[in-house]
């Protein structure tokens, strides 16, 4: 007979973990929109920052905006032979859309996509093959730029401690998660033993969260997913590699645009300071503690651009148009997406693309 008072102990314990988690979010979200924004500059200086901006600073910001989203499509194509643009385009909305709305951030957007593609017809396999390089690949990017935006700001003789210490975690992070990922690749028999410990792992954690649920893969399923993965790879790491780092640079460009539209010159804050800036955040933006980073990123980066000399309200008017122009056109589209993705069909076309 059940243990229902033990099935509710933990139901209510999750809850309340979800609950405590919506509040330090809602809590960070309104310390930084609330007090910590408005002592760095009034928001009324803030508005007549943004109401100087030129007609052309404005087209420049919308036509970086495009761009940015118009490059979210290519590396899933690279990672997934067969999908359309079309289909790219609406999946990454959708599942981009989610990582921002969620608490849970990239875990949701990831399986939001693998449900999109396997709903469309394509293969169990190739998508999951597709969903994990897509997320590793942008992950290394994520980790590498602070690395680079260090490199490149002691070529000017400048220096930033926020910058220094996400720059040495992201080069750890990079270091492992390379490792990690060659290991796995390296041959049959490691990644059989790679992916049994990883299932024997993952399998005491539901243990130990009291889980009454079973592991459904282990070491024969990596040895499948190497082998896909070195096909796939060996054919187009350099597309999804280039398709990756381009669609990572076009938000980098979206920031730079917004800066120069709102009166930062190159002599506040160089494209060099506004990289290492950005860079930065993208490290924040990562932390599961907000949806989105909401809050976080805002007060990460105008702290950063304050600091290596943009006026404070330049620096927040700069940081807000950045940060929407790069979470609205995404919401917009990813609800789009959602409500008509059932009506796009591209596994039809492709030979055995509805085998497992």
């Amino acid at each position: 007979m059940p243990d229902d008072s033990r099935s509710s102990w933990r139901w209510g314990g999750r809850t309340w973990k979800r609950l405590l988690g919506g509040a330090f979010a809602v809590a960070v979200i309104a310390a930084t929109f609330l007090f910590f924004l408005p002592r760095i500059a009034d928001y009324r200086d803030v508005w007549d920052v943004l109401k100087e901006v030129s007609w052309q600073g404005g087209l420049a910001v919308v036509a970086a905006t495009v761009l940015n989203v118009v490059t979210f499509p290519p590396p899933w194509m690279a990672a997934l032979p067969g999908l359309g643009y079309r289909q790219a385009l609406m999946m990454s909305q959708a599942s981009t859309a989610l990582s921002i709305v969620s608490p849970a951030g990239a875990a949701v957007g990831m399986a939001g996509s693998y449900s999109m593609l396997r709903s469309w017809g394509f293969g169990s396999g190739p998508v999951g093959l597709a969903v994990a390089v897509t997320g590793v690949w942008n992950q290394l990017a994520n980790f590498a730029f602070p690395v680079v935006g260090l490199a490149l700001l002691t070529t000017v003789d400048e220096d930033h401690p926020a910058l220094r210490t996400a720059a040495l975690i992201g080069l750890v992070a990079l270091v492992v998660v390379v490792a990690g990922f060659a290991l796995a690749l390296s041959s049959e028999k490691r990644a059989h033993s790679v992916g049994g410990l990883a299932a024997r792992l993952v399998g005491g954690v539901y243990r130990a969260v009291r889980r009454r649920k079973a592991v459904g893969w282990g070491g024969e399923t990596l040895v499948r997913f190497r082998a896909r993965a070195l096909h796939l790879l060996g054919r187009r790491w350099h597309v999804l590699t280039v398709a990756t780092l381009v669609g990572h640079l076009t938000v980098f460009v979206v920031l730079l645009v917004c800066l120069r539209a709102v009166g930062i010159t190159p002599s506040e804050v160089s494209w060099i300071e506004a990289f290492a800036a950005w860079s930065l955040v993208r490290i924040l933006g990562a932390l599961p503690l907000t949806p989105g980073g909401l809050g976080i990123v805002e007060l990460g980066l105008t702290g950063a651009l304050v600091a290596f000399g943009a006026p404070n309200a330049d620096a927040v008017a700069a940081a807000l148009l950045y940060r929407f122009l790069t979470v609205a056109p995404t919401l917009a589209l990813g609800m789009l997406a959602a409500a008509t993705w059932r009506t796009h069909h591209p596994g039809e076309r492709l030979e055995g693309g509805r085998n497992p």
